[in-house]
């Protein structure tokens, strides 16, 4: 196995020593500059836009939600659905004006999007607001890069092709005070032929147990009480260390560190989900009683094209066994609808897997063909009318097994954690029960980021509704 690139202490140190060059000349300027970052996607986007604001801020950067007032802006992009790709396109496209407006603002495109050829070279030519673009590989050297600019304001393009790094030690700030994301491993190894991700976010790199465990006890002496685990595969986690461990070693760790806080995670592969993982779920105390599982298509011709390396059957055996292990196991997954190649029968196979695992809640999603991915290449004939059709079925038969799920929790009490204030006018705040069930909240604000009892008193396919203890 490849072992994993790790960037030096020195080489953070430098990065860190230039963030202090950095905040030497921004202090100079007539008032404390801003940065707006705004991120596409996934949980490790999120973390991976902690970690520029944590840059910035020792740059001297302030934060703003306005790109108007922003001296900076920073566009963290997913490249998994064309739609989030066109919607990054049609953003970025509009920051022209803003650039004309303001002429020493800096724009820039990061993430998994900018990694990719055929979006760099879109931005070269056709963007040419955008002074840099550079990808998840060399984040870590993003000092460097905004120094550059300031210094010798040329456009930069830095998207090296490699399988990636390990950086410990870049700051971090995080934007929320009771919830928080932890890396534990970055890449994937898997290829499905749909996905996009082996291609711009490298080869799986685990981090060391000891640095997860060390940033996870910091976040619980801060008091943060939901702590996400993160990987693109975590099952997969610690095979490429020189003292391996498997994933299911590292929750128990992360399980008997002190504090009250409640551990999560995602997201699992099925083939590598074991009964010794499960087993770990149950007897950690601290582990939330949920799992994402991904099954993406119940069909099994479909998923050996999709190389999901898994077969219904196997999927479900493995449903069976965790739901005797926690039998109030919150599920959620991933479907894909309209793969090419899927027929009317293949796609009834689907359904048949939401009947019988009865999902809490899924994530659909009609097939987007990602260019350099061999799924984008194969013959898709199936028209859009006909996906449709049936995405709406899938997601009319989900959102009825939502809802019957939901009503059973009317009348219980649930310690859940109070993490934020609700958009909704007849609700003060919002919760998260254990199983990541979304809850609005009849209560006091003071009661933000703590654990309290709530009772549930009613219910929809989408969140359920309560009231504080």
């Amino acid at each position: 196995m490849e072992r994993t690139t790790v960037i030096s202490p020195a080489e953070i140190e430098k990065q860190l020593n230039i963030c202090q060059t950095v905040a030497g000349l921004t202090a100079q300027w007539p008032q404390r500059p801003l940065a707006f970052v705004d991120t596409y996607g996934c949980q490790q986007n999120e973390a991976d836009s902690e970690r520029i604001r944590g840059y910035l801020e020792k740059m001297g950067f302030g934060f703003t939600g306005s790109e108007e007032e922003a001296r900076i802006i920073v566009i963290n992009t997913c490249a998994i659905r064309e739609h989030a790709e066109q919607r990054v396109f049609g953003n970025v496209g509009a920051l022209v004006h803003v650039k004309r407006r303001h002429p020493d603002t800096l724009i820039c495109l990061c993430g998994c999007m900018a990694q990719q050829p055929q979006v760099a070279q879109k931005i070269r030519e056709s963007y040419r607001h955008v002074d840099l673009v550079f990808g998840p590989h060399v984040l870590w050297k993003f000092p460097e890069m905004v120094h550059a600019l300031l210094t010798r304001r040329s456009r930069m393009f830095l998207t090296p092709d490699e399988p990636g790094s390990i950086a410990e030690g870049i700051p971090v700030v995080r934007q929320d005070s009771a919830k928080a994301w932890v890396s534990i491993m970055y890449g994937c190894n898997n290829f499905c032929s749909y996905c996009i991700v082996p291609y711009v976010r490298g080869r799986e790199r685990s981090r060391k147990p000891e640095d997860i465990l060390a940033e996870v006890r910091q976040l619980a002496e801060e008091g943060y009480k939901d702590i996400t685990l993160l990987g693109q595969n975590v099952n997969s986690y610690g095979r490429d260390l020189d003292e391996p461990m498997d994933f299911a070693g590292l929750l128990e760790r992360v399980n008997n560190l002190p504090g009250d806080f409640l551990i999560r995670f995602m997201t699992s592969h099925p083939k590598d989900a074991t009964r010794k993982l499960f087993e770990t779920m149950a007897k950690c105390e601290k582990v939330a009683p949920v799992l994402h599982l991904p099954f993406q298509a119940g069909n099994d011709r479909i998923l050996k094209v999709m190389n999901r390396r898994h077969t219904r059957t196997e999927y479900l055996e493995k449903i069976r066994a965790l739901k005797a292990l926690i039998p109030d196991i919150v599920l959620t997954s991933d479907v894909i609808v309209g793969f090419p190649g899927e027929t009317a029968e293949e796609f009834e196979d689907t359904l048949r897997v939401l009947e019988e695992v009865r999902f809490d809640a899924l994530f659909t999603f009609i097939y987007s063909p990602r260019p350099g991915t061999p799924a984008a290449e194969m013959d898709d004939s199936m028209p859009r009318e006909e996906k449709l059709a049936n995405f709406n079925r899938l997601t009319a038969l989900q959102d009825a097994i939502s809802e019957e799920k939901h009503a059973a929790y009317v009348g219980k009490t649930l310690r859940c954690l109070i993490d934020g204030l609700s958009d909704d006018s007849r609700w003060d705040l919002t919760a998260r029960t254990p199983g990541n069930r979304l809850i609005r909240v009849v209560g006091n604000p003071s009661a933000l980021g703590q654990f309290r009892d709530v009772k549930i008193t009613g219910a929809n396919k989408w969140s359920l509704f309560g009231e504080l203890i």
